[in-house]
């Protein structure tokens, strides 16, 4: 077999027609270089340089070889440095899923860094609730995601800490209650309420509910819908009051009022989350991003 080393020392003799300068190019002797031509000139079964007093040449087999020689040589060292860079993640994909909020934190920050930094990447958007990221992650269809805790069964995922967020009432804008603040939970008793499902989104479910009931509020909900989006997009047509995270205040504030939430209990965290076991270095260097300090 014809290795690269034998390649690199031939295209050197051709270019240089030289056997002094090609072997000082190639920081060898030239005994060794001759050799070599000569132990490939023998396994090819042709002559390939044209050997005179003072001057070489190329037959018409080494001309070919020269240039199909430059090719894999080019073929090679595009292949080293396609895997180098996989393996150092300049390169290969991201698949990130993400609560619909998550876009009024700090996400967008986040993505635009890494796109900088790694241009070479396929960074994948997925919108999902927290639910939908869990599952899309153990089947293998996300590679992480932004999610709001808890996360039921977390035994097989990992989480760390990623942004804050708080809570906010969404009122239409012509509701009775949009031009007061602050405004008490207790003040929402028998108002029509828009949610999401709960198994969508346990964690936020469940402190929107806690708050209620703190309250002395049992939300008379009206209406289901599947992200926040949609749960705004509710309200703004006056379909119900929402309690959604006052990141998202400018989402259709021509029609809808925010009114933050107050007291210790309005926060809430995201949180990144990925399978447990080997990531590959392109989701390494996307996580480095995400958690590096703003």
């Amino acid at each position: 077999m014809v290795d690269l080393r034998q390649l690199r020392q031939f295209v050197a003799v051709a270019e240089e027609l030289h056997f002094h300068r090609a072997a000082a190019r190639l920081h060898m002797s030239q005994p060794p270089l001759t050799a070599a031509i000569r132990k490939l000139e023998e396994h090819i079964g042709s002559a390939l340089i044209e050997r005179g007093n003072r001057t070489l040449g190329l037959t018409a087999a080494g001309a070919v070889l020269l240039a199909e020689a430059r090719l894999t040589l080019q073929q090679a060292d595009h292949a080293l440095a396609a895997t180098r860079d996989a393996a150092t993640g300049r390169t290969g994909s991201v698949r990130l899923g993400y609560v619909g909020s998550a876009l009024y934190g700090r996400l967008p920050q986040v993505i635009r860094a890494f796109r900088g930094s790694h241009p070479q990447v396929r960074l994948e958007l997925i919108e999902a609730t927290s639910s939908a990221q869990v599952t899309m992650l153990r089947e293998q269809r996300l590679d992480v995601g932004v999610v709001i805790p808890p996360v039921v069964d977390a035994g097989d995922m990992h989480l760390q800490a990623f942004d804050v967020d708080h809570l906010a009432i969404a009122l239409p804008r012509a509701h009775r209650l949009a031009q007061r603040a602050p405004i008490a939970l207790s003040a929402l008793a028998g108002e029509p309420f828009v949610l999401w499902p709960a198994r969508e989104g346990q964690g936020f479910h469940a402190q929107v509910m806690r708050l209620c009931a703190v309250a002395g509020v049992v939300p008379r909900v009206v209406q289901e819908a599947h992200g926040m989006h949609a749960v705004l997009s509710l309200v703004a047509v006056e379909a119900g009051i929402a309690i959604v995270p006052a990141s998202m205040q400018g989402f259709r504030s021509d029609e809808i009022v925010y009114q933050p939430l107050q007291g210790e209990d309005s926060g809430f965290a995201l949180q990144l989350c990925t399978r447990n076991g080997p990531i590959t270095p392109a989701l390494q260097q996307f996580l480095h991003t995400a958690v590096a300090p703003a």
